[in-house]
């Protein structure tokens, strides 16, 4: 099932299965005043059909990750980035990541 808006089709991926997703994002999302390290995934309801936490396998810059995208409580989801992982990368908050979604597992 797909949708047209201002010229992005978004494909909407209700099930398991591969995924192909890449955006550019910020570390860093305000959540109730607070800045967590995290980037938001754009239109992730839309493309995945619903708010609740779902598991992907993604690539975060040159790192490969499963991780859970969990709701930001305004509507979307974000992925979290760990101090961790942004010591392997590189980055703190307010670097850019380039992520990519290559599959739903949930």
């Amino acid at each position: 099932m797909s949708s047209s808006e201002a010229g992005t089709s978004i494909i909407i991926v209700m099930s398991s299965g591969p995924i192909d997703v890449t955006f550019t994002a910020p570390i860093g999302l305000e959540i109730k005043g607070d800045v967590w390290s995290c980037v938001e995934v754009p239109d992730s309801v839309e493309l995945f059909g619903t708010g609740k936490a779902i598991r992907v396998v993604a690539r975060i810059d040159d790192e490969p990750l499963s991780v859970a995208l969990m709701p930001t409580g305004s509507g979307g989801h974000m992925l979290s980035i760990n101090a961790k992982l942004r010591k392997r990368l590189g980055k703190e908050v307010g670097d850019e990541v380039t992520v990519h979604l290559s599959e739903r597992l949930t």
